[in-house]
């Protein structure tokens, strides 16, 4: 049995705790100095001459636990903000090679466990500078791995083996601590394996990026963004797709992206959902399913017309701008729409009325505008825009068409406007803001024009491997939120890495609370 613990105590800890000179700079979550523990001397070295910043420092700790042990057990000579364990290991899966790093989810040595958050982040930010870099979990072994062992202990789900980390680990205290360990080949000594050569000129390699680390250390606080992450028109398309798989079996046809988050499709793909882009890759008569963002009246032809089983996701919000776009050019008027060119939603809109609808993505664009009968103009918007963006535009078409007429409802969805209020909450008293989103949404990357906006300078991620170290050096308050695509697990995710770099406390600001659902088709109802 293994019990698992935030970090286990040594002497070491509690000697450098006592340490009253201690300087505010180097106390721990401080963004301060980085000290790393490397077991042998050629491990030390190899760090070494990677280093780049002053306050670093590095100790040959000595190979094995004993020894290391020790080194744990002694004052360190110099006070510091972050720990980093590195040195070589022995790689335990056949996919990795000599010269390959390791950083640690977790460590055990069989009794105890120290879980590492953050370790994912880390190994990206190793890649970024070009390295070879897993996360994974490690084990302390007392000797030397032979290829029994090694067949044993990966299938028990451990990327790699070494003889010091948990013992060294104790030495953090309360402190940030990773471990980053190279693959040796088959040993833990450079000179006892062939790929020794390799593992230190990676070693070397890491160190910056183990400085970088350090740097981004400290105490935060995490303002929640409220409301945030799915939508209730999201939750409803993504509930489609697995009621179609559940029901109807694998494959399901999806035709574009369900919604615009490359976790969720990656996801539904898992589960036997193929997303194409045209139709045309769709087996006639199979099962398909129209995202979220709607498809153009030309789309639903095609489908019928091959026998194909159509289950409708569009959202009921991006249904009502449809029925609006018809509504007006059957009127005669000529609907002007705001949004962006080649956004799917846009497409499937434009496709309602072709030869009534023109596109406007700017003021200027507005100002270009000729149409046949000034009087008769009506606009609406594509639903994931930013409030004052569309504000603008709309604004350029009531002056220049004074008669123009506007939908019934707003067209911009609630779940977006509730965002961007939310996220412009926290941005105000953010030093920075994270978004959760992938590229490809449309309401996140408004997410982040809104907290730019508001002078704070924001980042779009898909996950916490997407963000880079730099930015969080000089940050005490992060803000966070997800767009209307983004799973809310993400966000979760996010908070756990931060809390790998320090304490981490969280409070949320709610601007709204929202009830809106959306029924299924009844093509996937029960």
């Amino acid at each position: 049995m293994t019990e698992t613990i935030p970090q286990p105590r040594t002497q070491a800890a509690d000697q450098i705790e006592n340490a009253a000179s201690q300087p505010e700079s180097a106390k721990p979550g401080s963004g301060a100095d980085l000290l790393v523990l490397a077991p042998l001397r050629l491990e030390a070295n190899a760090v070494r001459r990677g280093l780049t910043r002053p306050g670093s420092r590095v100790r040959p700790a000595g190979m094995g636990a004993a020894r290391a042990g020790k080194t744990a057990g002694q004052s360190q000579p110099h006070p510091f903000g972050a720990l980093v364990v590195m040195g070589t290991a022995a790689g335990l899966s056949d996919d990795l090679s000599p010269g390959d790093l390791v950083v640690a989810t977790e460590v055990t040595d069989g009794e105890t466990t120290v879980r590492l958050p953050g370790a994912d982040l880390l190994a990206a930010e190793l890649r970024r500078a070009g390295l070879t870099a897993r996360a994974g979990r490690l084990v302390t072994v007392p000797k030397l791995v032979k290829a029994a062992d090694r067949e044993r202990l990966a299938a028990d789900g451990y990327l790699a083996a070494d003889m010091e980390s948990a013992a060294l680990l104790g030495a953090a205290g309360d402190r940030p601590a990773a471990v980053i360990r190279a693959v040796s080949d088959a040993g833990f000594g450079p000179s006892m394996v062939s790929g020794g050569i390799a593992a230190l000129r990676a070693l070397r390699k890491a160190a910056p990026v183990a400085e970088k680390w350090a740097a981004a250390c400290r105490e935060r606080t995490v303002l929640l963004a409220g409301p945030r992450s799915f939508c209730a028109g999201v939750e409803r398309a993504i509930e489609i797709v697995e009621r179609a798989l559940e029901l109807r079996g694998a494959p399901v046809y999806v035709r574009k992206q369900i919604v615009h988050n490359t976790r969720v499709v990656s996801d539904l793909e898992g589960r036997g959902a193929v997303f194409v882009d045209e139709l045309d890759e769709v087996p006639n008569g199979a099962t398909v399913v129209f995202s979220a963002h709607g498809v153009a009246p030309a789309v639903r032809d095609d489908a019928s017309g091959r026998g194909l089983s159509v289950i409708d996701a569009t959202c009921p919000l991006v249904s009502k701008v449809h029925a609006e776009a018809r509504r007006f050019a059957d009127k005669g008027y000529t609907v002007a729409l705001i949004g962006h060119a080649g956004h799917e939603e846009v497409e499937g809109t434009l496709g309602e009325a072709p030869d009534s609808t023109v596109l406007v993505q700017t003021a200027a664009d507005v100002a270009a505008l000729d149409v046949a009968d000034g009087a008769k103009v009506a606009y609406l918007m594509q639903t994931t825009l930013a409030i004052d963006e569309a504000a603008d535009v709309s604004g350029a078409l009531r002056e220049k068409f004074p008669q123009m007429r506007a939908p019934g409802s707003d067209d911009i969805c609630y779940a977006t406007t509730n965002r961007q209020a939310a996220v412009r909450a926290v941005a105000t008293e953010a030093d920075m803001v994270l978004v959760a989103g992938s590229k490809n949404s449309s309401n996140s990357v408004r997410l982040v024009e809104r907290s730019e906006r508001e002078g704070t300078p924001a980042h779009l991620i898909d996950g916490a491997t997407d963000i880079d170290l730099s930015w969080l050096a000089d940050v005490s308050v992060v803000g966070l939120t997800a767009g209307a695509s983004a799973p809310p697990a993400v966000v979760s995710e996010i908070i756990d890495a931060l809390s790998g770099l320090g304490t981490v406390t969280v409070t949320e600001r709610v601007t709204t609370t929202e009830s809106v659902q959306f029924g299924l088709p009844r093509e996937v109802r029960r």
